[in-house]
């Protein structure tokens, strides 16, 4: 490190920071001395795979009920590889930076990152750190130069308009989350393609997009209830806002399944225990984690290294039933 550090015009405490991918040094310094080190050959001390246990850093924009089974999955295959999982649960903003400090300071081997996406400052410190990267359910079109790992939403969205044009509901609610994830404007997309292939207009009132509460779906779902011609079903495009339809139909004196079918899109374990339990879409939580561990472990094929698609498939409960015509 001295060395480099007399190479560079800089000081030995500044190529730590470099090493360690710390934000307080110049652009123009960082370049140098990152220059210096590559003609250098200079060994930045990474692990070998035998060596373990490897730490992975598990980062969430914030917690809900999908994080569960996603730390489960991921918690299930680094044990299988003898690994460790420090989860990390933070405020969603692109801008966060926290995290990254946590990986310099605490030698992470890989990071999985859960409905995010890489800025250029992120981009940056993790190449500086020489730490690999998977994202799994990224926020945006999938970055070519990094791994990531998501479902077919545009398919599940058909699907799960599909089940209840079949049903022979006409007029179908949905309840999309925020249009800026990829995987929201997929599934809305998704349910678009199913209407217009069915020959049933795409009733711009009976489309909702909003953050993934509670909240926002219970005030989505009364809006179209409260509509002269509401409709007889609601696709939600998570799990979490099929809850809020069930609180809407509540307060509006309908009966579940009788008077409104509900699809939601997760099937996260509460799916199950409600009343009536919940039909949705399956996207395979457990597995997208574990599979994003194996690649960061090198035991994926390359040819499957930057973008991976895993299915999605309908589990029918007792929320739809075919339409019942209105009195």
């Amino acid at each position: 490190m001295a060395e480099v550090a007399a190479a560079a015009a800089v000081s030995v405490p500044t190529v730590s920071k470099v090493l360690n991918g710390r934000f307080d040094v110049a652009l123009e310094t960082r370049e140098r001395v990152e220059a210096v080190l590559n003609q250098s050959g200079y060994a930045r001390g990474k692990r070998k795979r035998d060596d373990a246990p490897w730490l992975i850093d598990l980062v969430f924009p914030e917690f809900g009920p999908y994080a569960i089974e996603i730390i489960r999955g991921a918690e299930e295959a680094a044990l299988l590889n003898k690994c460790r999982i420090a989860v990390s649960a933070l405020s969603d903003d692109p801008k966060e930076t926290r995290w990254l400090s946590n990986i310099g300071s605490s030698r992470t081997d890989g990071v999985i990152l859960v409905f995010a996406e890489l800025t250029p400052l992120h981009r940056e410190r993790l190449k500086a750190l020489a730490v690999p990267v998977v994202i799994v359910d990224p926020l945006g079109h999938p970055d070519p130069r990094t791994p990531s790992i998501g479902v077919t939403n545009w398919a599940g969205g058909m699907t799960a308009t599909d089940h209840l044009i079949g049903l022979g509901h006409k007029r179908i609610g949905i309840i999309a989350g925020r249009p800026a994830m990829l995987c929201n404007q997929q599934r809305l997309d998704g349910y678009r393609a199913a209407l217009m292939r069915a020959g049933i207009p795409v009733d711009p009132a009976l489309i909702f997009t909003g953050a993934h509460h509670h909240p926002t779906a219970l005030n989505a779902a009364s809006a179209m209830l409260d509509l002269a011609d509401p409709p007889t079903a609601i696709f939600a495009t998570n799990d979490l806002h099929a809850m809020g339809v069930y609180e809407a139909a509540r307060l509006h004196g309908l009966r579940l399944p009788d008077d409104l079918s509900v699809v939601g899109f997760d099937d996260i374990p509460m799916a199950e225990w409600v009343s009536p339990p919940l039909t949705t879409m399956r996207q395979p939580l457990a597995e997208m984690a574990a599979l994003a561990i194996n690649m960061l472990l090198g035991k994926e094929s390359s040819e499957l290294s930057h973008r991976i698609e895993l299915a999605t498939s309908l589990v029918v409960r007792s929320s739809t039933t075919p339409r019942q015509d209105r009195s």
